[in-house]
């Protein structure tokens, strides 16, 4: 059973990930912030780490960074809601940093869904060569 880490500040979606996450047959692990986050991943190197782009303290940008700077072929999803500059921004560095799907939110459960299979199904990305 593939492991998957949600990393989100709002504990309502992270709440709704997990119940959809588990009726599809995958373990989750929860972090309320970034930091968090990277402390679960380095501890229980899950399959997959599905993180916001837009938290307090350590952002997803950041976190995304960190969990790369463990694992070069950690298989990340970032998602954001966006924000005054709009989650194109977020989610196109997410992209660059090394996430190798975005969902911007609110997005479908089908995204969802296709975006974790797609990412376990793939083969393990390396880190971008020109990560900063």
């Amino acid at each position: 059973m593939a492991s998957i880490l949600i990393i989100d500040d709002n504990e309502e979606l992270r709440d709704t990930l997990v119940m959809l996450l588990e009726d599809e047959g995958y373990a989750t692990l929860v972090a309320g912030d970034g930091a968090s986050g990277v402390r679960i991943f380095a501890a229980a190197r899950p399959d997959l780490v599905i993180t916001d782009v837009l938290m307090p303290g350590a952002d997803g940008i950041e976190t995304i960074r960190e969990i790369r700077s463990l694992d070069p072929d950690a298989r990340i999803i970032a998602m954001s809601g966006g924000a005054v500059i709009g989650n194109a921004y977020y989610l196109r560095m997410a992209k660059i940093l090394g996430a190798m799907e975005v969902l911007a939110k609110p997005f479908e459960v089908e995204e969802l869904v296709r975006a974790v299979v797609s990412c376990l199904g793939a083969p393990r990305p390396s880190a971008p060569a020109d990560t900063p």
